[in-house]
Formats: C-alpha cells, sequence, structure tokens
C-alpha cells in the first residue's frame, strides 16, 4: 500500500461524533492488538468534555485502559497523515481526502446505554479490528 503518511508504519484515524466511545474503543483495540506496529488516532467532528464511563469499564474488563484518552476534534491535517480512516456514525462531517482508504463502520452508539450492550459493541469493534490489521498484510 502506498502511503501518504511520512511514517514507515501505516496510521489509521478512528472518527465517530463525540469521540468519546466507539472511536476510542477501537484506538484501544488497535493500540493493544497491533503495539507499534500500527499509528493510531481518533478524534470526533463534536467531541464530548469526557470519555464515556462505560467504555472504560468495559475495555478495562479486557485489560485495556483508555481512562486516561481524551476526546479531542478532528482536523484535515490529523486525516492527512494517515492511510485509513474508518468513520463511526458521524456521517458527511467526517469527510475523507480522495487519497485516502475509508471503512465506514455502522455500530451502536453506546452512549447513555448499560455495559451489556456496550460490551456488545467492544467485542463488534475487536473482530473489526482483526480485520483491519489482516488488511495490511505485509506491514506487520
Amino acid at each position: 500500500m502506498s502511503s501518504p503518511n511520512s511514517l514507515p508504519k501505516p496510521a489509521v484515524l478512528f472518527l465517530c461524533v463525540h469521540n468519546a466511545g466507539r472511536s476510542q474503543m477501537a484506538a484501544g483495540w488497535l493500540r493493544h492488538l497491533a503495539g507499534d506496529q500500527i499509528d493510531v488516532f481518533s478524534a470526533g467532528s463534536a467531541p464530548a468534555d469526557v470519555i464515556n464511563e462505560r467504555a472504560v469499564d468495559a475495555m478495562a474488563e479486557v485489560g485495556i485502559d483508555i481512562a486516561t484518552q481524551q476526546p479531542q476534534i478532528w482536523t484535515d491535517k490529523m486525516a492527512g497523515m494517515v492511510d485509513v480512516i474508518v468513520t463511526m456514525g458521524c456521517g458527511d462531517v467526517c469527510r475523507v481526502l480522495p487519497s485516502q482508504r475509508q471503512e465506514d463502520w455502522a455500530l451502536a452508539d453506546p452512549a447513555g446505554q448499560g455495559i451489556e450492550m456496550v460490551r456488545e459493541v467492544r467485542d463488534e469493534i475487536r473482530g473489526r479490528v482483526e480485520q483491519l490489521i489482516a488488511s495490511f498484510g505485509s506491514h506487520q
């Protein structure tokens, strides 16, 4: 894959509206499963003030600490540094640069939901992250 970023390894940006649940869990999974083999970024179109506590709890249950992550707004500069942009429910607000690969993951929004539902989203995200890692093939 030809990389738009200047880094020797692939980079992924996870985007959702609040950058407090789905995108943070996805970034946590990717960091956990890929280690330092892939650069990981996450952001939102309208970031929340804090990360979703249930998302933090659900990830802690599988040994991944996302409690120190801070929701942030995405920028064109950030988007231009990555090979893949994964959107999660932010629609046209999260536009993608033409040179990038984009995936749109239709995932339920865990905001305001109980821990059981958040666990389901967490587990679905893990499977998708594993497929994403496999798609990089020779970079691993």
